[in-house]
């Protein structure tokens, strides 16, 4: 699986407090190159009908990736909105 990064990602995730950016990048950059398939993820969900686009959490951070065959796009990290 190859996995890239989009620059919104890169500075949302600059921009995390120091304890949410330790826990965001262990997921993303050490636990989930190891993951053999996406749906390995938990908690993952589509976000329309494509099945191009998913969303997941970490703690009170909403992740989105974009899945093009064998190429994961991480997109966004963005704090849970709160209802």
């Amino acid at each position: 699986m190859e996995v890239r990064y989009a620059r919104s990602f890169l500075k949302d995730l600059k921009s995390l407090e120091s304890a949410a950016y330790q826990q965001v990048y262990q997921v993303v950059f050490e636990e989930f190159v190891q993951l053999k398939r996406i749906q390995d993820l938990p908690d993952i969900h589509p976000i329309g009908s494509d099945a191009i686009f998913y969303r997941f959490t970490i703690d009170n951070y909403i992740v989105a990736i974009e899945v093009m065959g064998n190429i994961v796009k991480f997109w966004r990290v963005l704090p849970k909105p709160y209802i």
